[in-house]
């Protein structure tokens, strides 16, 4: 089988009131793990362009899409799958979190933000996320295992 080139993806740093914005994209009880709203880039649109709709979906939220801060790439080392992840300073412009709001593709069961001190006590991916969203400039995390 021929190798697949990395899936690259977008992913959003939204801070409110010094509270981070995460995602569980699992069905509900699959898994514990969180991780910053975004997803998959189409093939023909900017990577804010795709943030923006992936933050929609799976939030409700518009967002404005702002610098990078994150570069993060992990595998799965016993299979073929590689993702890239660029994650982007953002922030709100219109729209609040509603616990009726439904991800039309259904990946995004739970939406909530978590406060640094927070981050503590859940199991997020990457490790350097709260590095990245409290931090300034922009990081590069090297290769990682995927984690299921």
């Amino acid at each position: 089988m021929k190798p697949q080139s990395p899936r690259l993806a977008t992913r959003a740093l939204i801070l409110q009131d010094d509270r981070l914005l995460l995602v569980n994209a699992f069905p509900i009880g699959k898994s514990d793990l969180w991780c910053a709203p975004g997803g998959g880039v189409e093939r023909g649109r900017g990577l804010p362009a795709n943030l923006a709709r992936e933050v929609f979906e799976e939030t409700g939220l518009t967002v404005a899409v702002g610098e990078p801060a994150l570069i993060n790439e992990f595998h799965d080392p016993h299979g073929t799958f590689h993702q890239v992840d660029i994650y982007f300073r953002c922030t709100i412009t219109a729209g609040q979190l509603r616990d009726d709001w439904r991800d039309p593709e259904g990946i995004v069961t739970e939406r909530r933000f978590f406060s640094r001190a927070e981050l503590g006590h859940i199991r997020f991916k990457p490790d350097s996320l709260p590095a990245a969203a409290w931090g300034e400039g922009i990081l590069y995390d090297p290769l990682e295992p995927i984690v299921r």
